[in-house]
């Protein structure tokens, strides 16, 4: 009698271990469809090669990005 219980008491560990994996991977999966994919990353490498920037310019955007910060 023993040895039967055993037996179920193996057969149930392997079932709940198997059914741990199961919702392992479905939470994975579920978790993979939720996160947003990151966007494609665009190089701006070379994009202002031929720009000629002056003091000012870098004055002027300073002014504009910060002009609410008081920097």
């Amino acid at each position: 009698m023993k040895q039967t219980t055993l037996k179920n008491s193996g057969k149930i560990l392997h079932k709940i271990e198997t059914l741990e994996k199961e919702m392992l991977h479905l939470r994975l999966s579920v978790l993979k469809k939720l996160t947003p994919s990151p966007n494609k990353v665009v190089s701006l490498k070379g994009i202002l090669k031929n720009a000629d920037i002056s003091d000012e310019d870098i004055r002027q955007a300073r002014k504009t990005l910060y002009s609410k910060v008081g920097v």
